[in-house]
């Protein structure tokens, strides 16, 4: 009977673990999905796309702690702020570099990720801070959830959904999946790449910005907070093949259970461990990643 009582709430936590494993991937989903959005059309990785969600989760901090905004209204602001800050690095850092070689385009956006660390750092200083909101947690059976969790996999959804529809459904969303396929082609028939580039560079800072908006709810606030997403987001990227929405779809979801899973036997920090693990099996398996975009 004592190991029955024992199985029985091992299964409890090992579910629990398994949707916790989900609501997690909805919000890698949506990180790798705006680094994928950028990759494939523009067909250059920011390294520094973390710290744009980390400029807005400061964002959100200010205007809610300082400046007392709801929630509801700094967040399209945070969002927009994130996409004109998405855009000004596009023309100001990455728009001059378009034909320099690859290596070039990694150490400039390096070098933007340790700008914004280190403006981050001489601005706020490095103390942990927190949004201040405490949402309720959700008890089913003997199983808790938390609100921010559910409310933050709920929404990446919602912002997933809402890019569906604008690649599908309008001409420059048609525009922008025409260029991710043949960029050279698209240039002879008349459309404006550099137009496509910018929106694309702003719509992937939106994406940014509403991920900030989400973690901002389970996370504190400090200068390197996008250390915590930044390489798992990027090795999310290239094992669904950079560039394939789907694909990095589908490895959020892997890395987030087996992140999930992993805290469940051990710590949290050994999920991490096993994720990456699991990443350098798969490289060796998958080198060009789960669904490598053909070219």
């Amino acid at each position: 009977m004592g190991m029955q009582a024992f199985l029985d709430v091992f299964d409890i936590y090992l579910l629990e673990a398994v949707i916790n494993g989900i609501l997690l991937g909805g919000v890698l989903a949506l990180l790798a999905l705006g680094l994928n959005l950028i990759f494939g059309v523009i067909d250059v990785t920011w390294i520094c796309y973390a710290e744009l969600v980390m400029i807005g989760m400061y964002g959100m901090y200010f205007m809610v702690q300082y400046y007392g905004v709801s929630y509801f209204v700094a967040a399209p602001l945070t969002i927009l702020l994130v996409a004109v800050l998405g855009a000004a690095l596009h023309y100001l850092v990455i728009a001059p570099l378009l034909t320099a070689p690859p290596i070039n385009q990694l150490l400039a956006t390096g070098g933007v990720l340790f700008v914004l660390q280190s403006f981050a750092t001489v601005a706020f200083g490095i103390d942990f801070r927190n949004l201040g909101i405490r949402l309720p947690v959700l008890a089913f059976g003997d199983m808790n959830f938390s609100y921010a969790r559910l409310l933050s996999f709920a929404a990446a959804l919602v912002g997933m959904v809402a890019v569906y529809l604008f690649m599908t459904r309008t001409f420059t969303g048609t525009a922008i999946r025409a260029i991710s396929q043949d960029r050279q082609i698209m240039a002879l028939m008349g459309v404006d790449t550099r137009r496509i580039y910018l929106i694309t560079s702003a719509l992937g800072g939106a994406l940014a910005g509403l991920a900030a908006c989400l973690l901002v709810l389970q996370y504190d606030v400090h200068p390197f907070v996008g250390l915590s997403f930044g390489p798992i987001t990027f090795l999310i990227c290239v094992l669904g093949g950079l560039g394939n929405f789907i694909g990095g779809f589908i490895a959020a979801f892997v890395f987030a259970e087996i992140i999930s899973l992993g805290g469940l036997f051990s710590d949290l920090e050994w999920g991490y461990v096993l994720a990456f693990a699991f990443f350098i099996v798969m490289m060796f398996i998958r080198p060009a990643g789960l669904l490598a975009r053909r070219r």
